[in-house]
């Protein structure tokens, strides 16, 4: 059955909050409606108990989608027991899922095979898409830190999170060196260069550098350098999430010691790697290492992003080297940054260019100490909806009625969270 959302209480006193702190009616009623809405439009209790997640339009459920949606709701779960189940569901889905293929990034509700069939790949009845991302295993990790920290409940973490916590810990170190250890391939045979990886599957050759192997970024496409930053930050951070949850309910200390090891391994590949010297802004983070010296810099709408290093909780807001990274993303430096008559921000080469992301957006205000930043990025989402008074997955910056994706119900989560937080509401650490 599809759920009833949030409670209508717990709801109405956090829209109170932000019609105070917006000074802004609109604002107000579309944080409402998305809220009361988004989650029953999307989540499934399922017989056993989980909840099945569809991301948006498209009848799958991905492991970083069905993670990022639920942000808002974690920041008001606490009042509400009946919307805890949900969010617990959501996670021992996910965890589910995991354990058998945690290569994929997509499933299916049941086994039925729908999905990217003719790929090139180990596929199973139960994925949809097999595009091995980094970061599609981090969102699990850091939900059931969030709800375990938020609820106190111990049906959070069970059997089922030891086993896809091995089998995560068992992925990234075969992929810290993936030309000699992997077995992962993946072809796809159309006309999109973004949706395949060269080599017969392999990607593109890469040198080990302490970080972990990604084929496909957040936003699917393929990694021009294979090792993505802000996905090994996410890793790192979660990683050490994974060290306390296996330390003080599963009372794994192997567990533990194995998260905490490959951690510094990898926080070392990102020091060592990660960074370039710019010349006007000093040390910034690259987006893609190869491990050879070649390195990527722009950023890409999809989070874990660089511009949303502190919310991912790798560096501080005000940390030297994210400000001047920061500042380059937000200029024509980043080649997806775009800049038109009607707003400014980043896009992704995953959609037409000139169109500028929501999701972006909205990082942008989560991340600035600005509070009058956050305003003025509230106000440009509510007058960039192409009159439909609901976030898309893209709009051209020349005119917002050009957009991608008619409803997007990650960046509809993006705008709640973004209202929420400037309303002085917070997910709880």
């Amino acid at each position: 059955m599809f759920m009833t959302g949030i409670d209508r209480e717990v709801l109405a006193r956090a829209v109170d909050e932000v019609r105070r702190a917006t000074g802004d009616p609109v604002i107000a009623a579309m944080v409402e409606r998305s809220m009361a809405e988004n989650l029953p439009a999307v989540a499934e209790r399922l017989p056993d108990g989980t909840t099945f997640v569809l991301t948006g339009d498209i009848p799958a459920m991905w492991l970083r989608d069905s993670a990022a949606q639920l942000r808002p709701y974690l920041m008001l779960c606490g009042d509400d027991p009946d919307l805890q189940d949900v969010l617990i569901g959501v996670l021992h889905r996910q965890l589910d899922y995991i354990a058998i293929d945690p290569y994929a990034n997509a499933f299916n509700r049941e086994a039925n095979g729908a999905g990217h069939t003719t790929d090139e790949t180990e596929m199973s009845p139960w994925v949809w898409e097999r595009k091995y991302e980094i970061d599609s295993l981090c969102y699990p990790i850091e939900l059931a830190y969030r709800l375990w920290r938020i609820t106190g409940r111990k049906d959070v973490v069970d059997q089922r999170f030891a086993t896809a916590a091995t089998a995560i810990l068992d992925l990234w170190t075969v992929e810290l060196d993936h030309e000699a250890r992997s077995q992962y391939r993946f072809q796809r045979h159309d006309e999109a260069p973004t949706d395949t990886l060269v080599r017969d599957g392999r990607g593109r050759l890469t040198q080990p550098t302490g970080m972990s192997w990604s084929a496909f970024r957040p936003s699917d496409d393929a990694t021009e350098h294979g090792f993505n930053v802000p996905g090994n930050m996410f890793a790192s951070v979660v990683l050490g999430y994974l060290e306390v949850i296996a330390a003080e309910v599963l009372r794994d200390h192997l567990l533990a010691a194995r998260a905490k090891e490959l951690k510094a391994g990898i926080d070392d590949g990102i020091a060592r790697h990660g960074t370039v010297d710019h010349p006007s802004l000093g040390r910034v983070y690259a987006y893609e290492v190869d491990g050879t010296g070649e390195r990527l810099l722009m950023d890409d709408a999809n989070m874990p992003s660089l511009l949303s290093i502190p919310m991912t909780g790798f560096a501080r807001a005000d940390d030297p080297t994210y400000l001047a990274t920061r500042q380059l993303l937000l200029s024509p430096e980043n080649p997806f940054y775009y800049s038109g008559s009607h707003a400014s921000g980043i896009g992704s080469p995953h959609t037409p260019p000139s169109h500028i992301w929501p999701i972006a957006l909205a990082v942008q205000g989560l991340t600035s100490t600005s509070a009058a930043e956050r305003q003025r990025l509230l106000e440009l989402l509510r007058d960039t909806t192409g009159g439909t008074g609901q976030m898309h997955e893209s709009f051209h910056c020349d005119d917002p009625t050009v957009f991608t994706r008619e409803w997007f119900s990650w960046a509809n989560a993006m705008f709640c969270e973004l209202a929420l937080t400037h309303a002085g509401l917070a997910i709880p650490e």
